[in-house]
């Protein structure tokens, strides 16, 4: 008889253990399943267009960063090299720049202040454009950008072969800097003429 209750006590405490844990099993289970799914609609996020709900995803912060190393040196360029007969449109483009690029950059557009360069645009009336060919961004975050610049003037159009290079680093995103990098280093490594046409005259 005793024997029997012992087995029994025995047997109820085994169930007993066994429901505890696989309780615990499936508890934790869930939970990893209910984060998993949270962190999952975390990067849903619904905008309204028009009152219209449009569902957008949120990506990872690495995932297109090789695309914003390219597109934060093109853009500082055409800032840089982008510079109409028009004095305050220099002036703001320079100033949007001067945010992307550290002291380098700083100390070109003075060198070219200077030497009279940006009077020279606005003196001759010319238009300077630039055409990005293409840009290398190495593992250690190192560019080479390579462009051709046109410059217009009222008797003629020149081009230019443009190549510079410098480094990366990686910094806080901010208004003015919506990429979250600096170019630090930066130089010009060819500046060339390639071809000069006058224009005609009537």
């Amino acid at each position: 008889m005793i024997l029997n209750i012992e087995k029994k006590i025995k047997l109820a405490f085994a169930i007993s253990a066994g429901s505890f844990l696989t309780s615990v099993a499936l508890v934790a289970v869930v939970c990893v399943f209910a984060y998993g799914l949270v962190n999952e609609q975390r990067k849903s996020i619904y905008v309204l267009d028009h009152n219209v709900p449009v569902l957008v995803r949120q990506s990872e912060q690495g995932t297109n960063r090789e695309v914003e190393y390219k597109s934060h040196v093109n853009m500082f360029h055409l800032l840089f090299f982008t510079l109409p007969p028009d004095d305050e449109y220099i002036k703001a483009n320079l100033a949007k720049a001067m945010y992307l690029i550290d002291d380098t950059g700083l100390a070109q557009y003075n060198n070219l202040k200077e030497k009279g360069y940006y009077n020279s645009i606005l003196a001759s009336s010319a238009l300077l454009t630039i055409q990005t060919d293409s840009i290398t961004v190495d593992e250690k975050l190192h560019f080479t950008y390579y462009a051709r610049q046109r410059i217009e003037r009222n008797t003629s159009i020149a081009t230019r072969a443009l190549i510079t290079e410098g480094d990366l680093q990686e910094v806080p995103r901010t208004d003015n800097n919506p990429h979250g990098l600096i170019i630090k280093n930066w130089k010009t490594v060819l500046n060339k003429d390639l071809e000069y046409v006058e224009k005609k005259s009537f």
